[in-house]
């Protein structure tokens, strides 16, 4: 079974402080599409080195959606890209797909 993001760590971090949860929420969904944008036009222009930048900062944003499973892939790709194989971009890709269609349902 395929990993679903949550929001089950935002919560414990706002422990009922519904301004900060929203606050957090809002910087998700700002921040998130960014990096995904730098990513993909790193990949598409060949650049592994600034792509495996790119997977660093993503990365932590799937632990912080419950992706723990999509993290240590996160981990690997990022370590594979120094090394200049792409081999886990699909992967990759489909899990950025799958954030970006749940923070669209998310309200801050």
């Amino acid at each position: 079974m395929q990993e679903r993001p949550n929001l089950d760590y935002v919560e414990e971090l706002a422990n009922g402080d519904e301004a900060f949860k929203a606050k957090f929420i809002a910087i998700i969904k700002e921040e998130f599409p960014l990096e995904v944008a730098e990513y993909l036009d790193n990949v598409e222009n060949k650049r592994p080195r600034a792509t495996s930048e790119n997977v660093h900062k993503l990365k932590h944003k799937f632990n912080i959606l419950g992706l723990h499973e999509g993290y240590r892939l996160a981990v690997r790709y990022e370590e594979d890209l120094r090394l200049g194989d792409t081999t886990l971009e699909g992967d990759f890709k489909a899990i950025l797909e799958t954030i970006s269609d749940y923070i669209k349902t998310i309200r801050p």
